[in-house]
């Protein structure tokens, strides 16, 4: 049985050999910037901290203090003081060699552990209000019990039905059809659209000013005139105001003038009386 004859340059060099299949079993278990990985490359380093478990999860001192209680049926009211801070040390030291940033805040309540056990060893002394001693327990009990109401609440409005989570809105798509269905005009509608058009045509209305000449000569011989056939005149008959404020004011220019060239005389028979115009007197 005779070999084939291979060269060494048919060989590939020694440590670039890849044993790398293309395929195993048709998956790849990772990604490298998009290119499948079917094995770890050799010098990928992991931290040995980089993947745990965590087989119970507490928020907080509070909560597992809590979790211990009731775990154990503990009376939350006359909690064994000796047991729950045995077994919280031992939760602290586990927690302590992962991470000690998060164990310091275990720790203080580790240490408000201690000092109500210790408190309870000695003699205690009796308030001035009542012949019972105060239990050293009470201000832990009380911030238990709020904390496992906030958390039963927490649970309660986490049932509730929410939307992305539980139910998704229902879209649906109808297809038209080719009957047309017009919407019904009321009157009311109309009027709205008449409104609307009558405001806009306000908007962009144009505003006129017209020009009007008023001679205060002409109102001066229109005052002669009337003066001429009466006597006396009411001050306020020799204006007419539906023709305006211009009239109105060329018209008291005029009447001024008048006295100023003493053509009339403006007389009035006491305080608050009636004024009275007439022609003036020409001297004899």
């Amino acid at each position: 049985m005779s070999t084939p004859n291979i060269s060494a340059a048919d060989l590939p060099l020694i440590g670039t050999v890849d044993s790398t299949p293309d395929v195993v079993d048709g998956l790849a278990f990772a990604k490298l910037y998009g290119e499948p990985l079917f094995k770890l490359p050799n010098d990928l380093y992991i931290p040995p901290d980089a993947l745990e478990i965590f087989l119970e999860a507490f928020e907080g001192p509070l909560d597992l203090l809590l979790y211990l209680i009731r775990k154990q049926n503990f009376n939350i009211l006359d909690i064994p003081m000796a047991q729950v801070t045995q077994q919280y040390l031992q939760y602290v030291d586990q927690i302590r060699l992962h991470n000690l940033e998060l164990a310091a805040e275990y720790l203080l309540m580790a240490a408000m552990l201690i000092e109500i056990k210790s408190r309870m060893l000695v003699p205690s002394s009796k308030s001035q209000d009542s012949d019972e001693a105060d239990d050293p327990r009470a201000a832990l009990v009380r911030r238990l019990l709020e904390y496992e109401q906030m958390k039963l609440a927490a649970y309660d409005l986490n049932t509730i039905p929410q939307l992305g989570r539980d139910f998704l809105h229902a879209q649906v798509f109808i297809e038209q059809n080719t009957i047309l269905h017009w919407p019904e005009v009321r009157v009311a509608d109309l009027q709205q659209a008449w409104a609307d058009v009558l405001g806009r045509a306000k908007l962009v209305a144009h505003h006129k000013i017209s020009r009007e000449e008023l001679s205060v000569r002409e109102h001066m011989s229109s005052i002669l005139r009337r003066l001429q056939s009466s006597k006396f005149v009411e001050f306020a008959d020799l204006f007419d105001p539906t023709r305006g404020a211009p009239v109105l004011v060329v018209n008291f220019v005029a009447l001024l003038e008048l006295a100023k060239e003493t053509l009339i005389e403006i007389t009035q028979a006491e305080a608050y009386a009636p004024i009275y115009v007439r022609l003036a007197y020409a001297p004899v």
